[in-house]
């Protein structure tokens, strides 16, 4: 089809650059990256984005699924990436084919990569995943003594790294990261007692990787913060650069009298002359319903307040006090327009959720425009 509808994300590879030296220069040299890129890169295009990282210096990455790590093989992506979230039956063959190397936390996937694994003649590294305090998944170290010399015994496997996951990381003062960091340095030294040798150690996400060392660990693994999020619940913000604009165009403008009802529900009464601006974005899109009434975009750099109920397909905005806006005049639902911005953390402020979420629930139906000034 010719032309499409003005709604589109607008994604800087040289801002997502930025912010991955950022987390070089905190964690230096002797530490490597695994770029997590789940969620499809946090809605930010992962066949796009996972390259992007490797050419700058992204050791290793992290997905959820199988699935995405055999999309990232086909975007060219060959450095080592970790499934995170697990491998289902019948993924074994999938897995072994692609190089993706499992995260393992139950004894009975492990159980079926092995088998796939020794009746391909292969040997599948896999990551060993223990739980220290987020209580989700992975081996509680009680379990250790029982499930270590059963993976000693599978033949197919070999365990490549130690990885656990920190629950309070974006609350720096809460003694309880440091408490899971302890148990964490006691299993690293139970599995090499053991008689493994994982070269990988990790805990660090993007909150603690900024917040706190933990020695025993040579892999740090950043996620929001390489899409400009910033990981820390409160304290100052760090240096990183927002990868995601989300933009559309104003479709039609109107202007209705005083006590006009606007948008379903009328929760929007016009109180004086008001002139609306018709933006085709809405909650399919991923500009949250709960932005009714509250949420604000760019105009002209100016901020206007969305006008009533964010429908499916359709947002109203109020643009009286901004003149000369016209049909066709770019509106900014997310980053910057002549030195005003938008964040993701406003949006979240606004919705009750978090950053991540902003980002992850931008729709498939919203095309993704890649910015690289390397290009």
């Amino acid at each position: 089809m010719q032309g499409h509808r003005p709604t589109y994300v607008e994604i800087d590879l040289d801002a997502l650059r930025h912010n991955l030296r950022q987390v070089r220069r905190q964690t230096g040299e002797e530490r490597q990256i695994l770029a997590v890129v789940k969620a499809d890169a946090y809605g930010h295009g992962a066949a796009r984005v996972a390259p992007a990282l490797q050419d700058a210096g992204a050791a290793l990455f992290g997905v959820a699924i199988a699935e995405a790590g055999v999309e990232l093989r086909g975007a060219g992506v060959t450095r080592p990436v970790l499934v995170l979230g697990g491998v289902y039956p019948g993924q074994e063959g999938e897995l072994l084919r692609h190089r993706l190397t499992p995260c393992l936390f139950d004894l009975e996937t492990a159980k079926r990569i092995d088998r796939a694994a020794r009746s391909a003649g292969q040997v599948c590294p896999y990551h060993l995943k223990v739980d220290t305090g987020m209580g989700r998944i992975g081996f509680r170290p009680e379990e250790l003594p029982g499930v270590l010399p059963g993976l000693a015994g599978m033949k197919g496997l070999r365990m490549e790294g130690l990885i656990s996951h920190l629950a309070l990381a974006d609350e720096p003062q809460n003694p309880f990261t440091e408490e899971q960091a302890r148990r964490f340095r006691e299993i690293l030294a139970e599995v090499r007692a053991a008689g493994f040798a994982p070269q990988h150690a990790h805990i660090s996400n993007s909150a603690a990787l900024f917040t706190r060392e933990i020695p025993e660990c040579n892999v740090v693994r950043p996620g929001i913060v390489l899409y400009g999020g910033q990981p820390l619940a409160s304290g100052p913000g760090l240096d990183l650069q927002p990868v995601m604009s989300f933009r559309s165009r104003v479709a039609q403008l109107k202007e209705v009298p005083a006590g006009t009802g606007i948008s379903y529900g009328h929760r929007f009464v016009a109180e004086r002359p008001t002139v609306l601006a018709a933006i085709p974005v809405g909650y399919a899109d991923g500009y949250s319903r709960h932005l009714s009434g509250c949420g604000e975009v760019l105009v002209r750099g100016r901020r206007a307040t969305v006008a009533g109920t964010v429908c499916m397909d359709w947002t109203l905005v109020d643009v009286t006090d901004i003149p000369g806006v016209g049909v066709g005049d770019e509106v900014t639902l997310l980053g910057r327009d002549n030195g005003s911005r938008i964040t993701a953390e406003e949006w979240a402020g606004k919705t009750g959720t978090i950053s991540y979420e902003v980002f992850c629930q931008v729709s498939k139906r919203v095309p993704r425009i890649y910015r690289d000034g390397r290009r």
